[in-house]
């Protein structure tokens, strides 16, 4: 069976709002996401949103990685989002992984 992701245009456009507000040179987990964007948002839900974003979208998608602080993106779109990262000046360690410590966001406020 297909794994399907219900996610409305308000739920969509509020996870929009809150990964605009991440600064540039920080990135947020999807967990961290959803948990800002409240509304019963699922992290997968984020990354589905996205995911669905057109290439001249203002909204950096590229400072949303996955817990362990890896990008979780397959292939060449993978490659963009840590090329873009690190002209951003986040750093990624010998096992490819971003440490949330330095370079994570503290989120809206924070």
């Amino acid at each position: 069976m297909k794994d399907t992701v219900h996610l409305d245009q308000t739920s969509t456009q509020v996870i929009y709002t809150v990964v605009r507000q991440i600064p540039y040179g920080k990135v947020a987990s999807y967990g961290q996401v959803a948990r800002i964007a409240k509304q019963g948002i699922q992290p997968r839900q984020v990354g589905y949103a996205l995911a669905a974003l057109k290439s001249d979208s203002d909204v950096p998608w590229q400072r949303v990685i996955n817990a362990q602080g890896r990008i979780s993106l397959p292939g060449v779109s993978g490659v963009i989002q840590r090329k873009i990262l690190t002209e951003e000046g986040v750093g990624f360690d010998e096992q490819d992984r971003v440490d949330f410590e330095r370079f994570g966001w503290d989120g809206p406020g924070g």
